[in-house]
């Protein structure tokens, strides 16, 4: 029986299901060729990967722990998508994605086991999807985390044509005496900043609003690339740089991602409730991105400190001795720079701002 036709007798031949906007041929050659990029990241711990209904992992490693604590996270990408869809450029997106959530999990002190991912669009075209893919498998490579699964979605009606969403989970592990949980942060403890290598996956609205008189292909010397290059810089992984200061035994009281909500909102949730921060924007020079943003935007400066990452993506919370061994050990790992002090933890008292900049 041919199943791709319809059986209904006097139905008009072809796919109805096609007809009304989702074409299941179209996205089972699709998953065939994601399946071949997906390995890239598999490890000898996979058991089933992309195509089970459930992906299948070996959780053997788990047995290295004294107290294994599971850790987890679910993100997107945002309105990210549509600067890409724009330029056809679509692959740093999966590596955004898992960058994204590895960091997120990584603040806890958790290294990454697996990754899934999902992907709607009112219309899915095969050459984005396993471009997305292959970008989530490199991604997941580099950081040693095996992408497990995923799903991809046609919904028609739901998404406007050309519009899609990219959405990540991860799980990772660690041991219960590693969690990084801020609890011995103490006033007198440093912030130090590593750099951003970009607007990461963060505040794409704002800046599209902001720069929609200027062409994305529009070069900028301050950029030293176009606009759209520039917005579409990867999402940095800190897994590498955190690692260096571990492998030290430099101890990390804390760490902050800075995503949605920026310094004021992501700060206070790694440090005991009785401490606040005092911030030095004068410490760091914004990268030009985001000068460019707020100028043509209007943006009040705060606001931006708010939206934005500023040029600042991860802060760890040292203690003071360990400072300079710190910045020096990743005095080489950013282009943009070495890490630099950008404030100190403070008591509070709970009145006013907890992160005062």
């Amino acid at each position: 029986m041919d199943l791709t036709r319809s059986t209904v007798p006097g139905a008009p031949a072809g796919s109805a299901y096609a007809a009304s906007g989702v074409d299941i041929d179209r996205k089972m050659n699709a998953i065939e060729r994601m399946k071949d990029v997906a390995r890239k990241a598999y490890t000898p711990a996979v058991l089933a990967g992309i195509g089970s209904f459930g992906g299948l992992l070996d959780a053997g490693m788990l047995k290295q722990a004294d107290a294994p604590v599971l850790a987890a996270s679910t993100d997107s990408v945002g309105t990210k998508t549509k600067i890409a869809t724009a330029l056809g450029q679509y692959k740093g997106l999966g590596h955004d994605i898992v960058n994204h959530c590895t960091n997120d999990i990584l603040v806890q002190g958790a290294r990454p086991l697996f990754f899934l991912d999902y992907i709607a669009a009112s219309q899915l075209e095969p050459d984005m999807l396993v471009e997305l893919v292959d970008g989530c498998a490199e991604a997941c490579a580099a950081v040693g985390c095996a992408l497990l699964g995923g799903e991809t979605a046609e919904m028609p009606g739901v998404y406007q044509p050309k519009e899609f969403d990219l959405v990540g989970a991860i799980v990772g592990w660690l041991d219960k005496k590693a969690l990084v949980d801020g609890q011995s942060v103490r006033p007198g403890d440093i912030c130090v900043g590593l750099p951003s290598s970009g607007l990461h996956t963060n505040g794409y609205s704002l800046a599209r609003r902001a720069l929609a008189n200027f062409s994305l292909n529009a070069h900028f010397d301050e950029l030293g690339t176009t606009l759209g290059q520039s917005l579409l810089v990867i999402h940095r992984s800190y897994l590498q740089a955190v690692d260096k200061l571990w492998n030290l035994g430099i101890t990390i009281k804390a760490m902050a991602h800075i995503t949605g909500g920026g310094f004021p909102d992501n700060l206070p949730r790694v440090i005991p409730s009785n401490t606040g921060i005092r911030l030095d924007r004068s410490a760091w020079e914004p990268l030009p991105i985001f000068r460019l943003i707020q100028e043509h935007g209007h943006v009040d400066p705060m606001e931006m400190y708010r939206v934005f990452n500023m040029g600042i993506g991860m802060v760890v919370i040292l203690a003071p001795r360990d400072v300079d061994s710190a910045i020096q050990a990743l005095g080489k790992e950013f282009p943009e720079g070495p890490p630099v002090v950008i404030g100190q933890v403070t008591t509070w008292d709970g009145s006013g701002h907890q992160v005062q900049m």
